[in-house]
């Protein structure tokens, strides 16, 4: 028993460790941007006073930024959860450092109750808007048998990589667009699109994640990707950092207008 305690705890750690750029600084800043570009007037006045010359698109890596940070430590976990095929978020055994899910939905309920001093709500903003990226990413939801896919070693156009990083980094790297070069691209949703995301909470975004394993695990024999496996999956990490931004405002707009 001590054993398996030990080597669950070491695959935690690993893996909050590889966890470091979720979604990479770019696919975290389109976030942020799109977002931006859809906040009401009062939540971007609201959001200015807090934020001062901060974008949603700068604090949105802020969460990476802590990894080296020994009073953040405790935030390590709250990047990702564990849901094993089969089995909704509520039969799991929950985390009890924290989960994203349930961080996301404790810091909008801190949000909503004004109770924070400028401070904290500063810091819950940074917090959100990193994790609504990371939930988004189809393998921050993982299976529990692989360390969200940083087992699993492939290669990345000749180079050596695993599937979380493919899907962090690798392949908006790939594509060698700036932040705002990306945001500008993807932000083209239908406004009704757009009303029915934002009216979704953070389990259907998670169930999304899960629908996409069997495609994100849908690899060549030989793990060697590129071409092939971006044009397979580049629609999907798009959608997913569209529906990432979009309803990041619309839980702004709720909580500041």
């Amino acid at each position: 028993m001590i054993r398996v305690r030990v080597i669950a705890f070491l695959l935690i750690t690993i893996f909050s460790a590889e966890q470091a750029f979720s979604w990479g600084q770019i696919g975290h800043r389109t976030v942020g941007l799109v977002a931006q570009k859809h906040l009401k007037k009062k939540t971007k006045k609201k959001l200015k006073e807090l934020l001062f010359h901060e974008s949603l698109a700068i604090i949105s890596v802020w969460m990476d930024d802590q990894k080296s940070n020994p009073d953040f430590r405790h935030a390590s976990d709250w990047h990702w959860v564990t849901i094993p095929e089969g089995k909704t978020y509520a039969e799991t055994e929950k985390n009890e450092n924290g989960d994203v899910i349930q961080t996301i939905n404790r810091v909008i309920e801190e949000l909503k109750s004004g109770t924070l001093t400028k401070e904290q709500e500063v810091m819950n903003l940074k917090i959100l808007v990193h994790l609504v990226g990371d939930i988004h990413q189809p393998l921050h939801v993982g299976t529990g048998e692989d360390i969200g896919g940083n087992a699993v070693k492939v290669s990345w156009f000749g180079e050596d990589s695993n599937l979380h990083r493919i899907w962090d980094s690798d392949m908006i790297q790939s594509k060698e667009f700036s932040y705002t070069e990306l945001a500008s691209s993807i932000d083209h949703v239908d406004p009704n699109i757009i009303k029915l995301w934002q009216q979704d909470d953070v389990l259907v975004w998670a169930k999304e994640s899960m629908d996409l394993r069997k495609q994100v695990y849908n690899l060549p024999e030989n793990k060697r990707l590129g071409y092939q496996y971006r044009y397979d999956n580049w629609p999907t990490v798009e959608k997913r950092l569209q529906q990432a931004g979009i309803r990041l405002a619309g839980i702004l707009n709720d909580i500041y207008s």
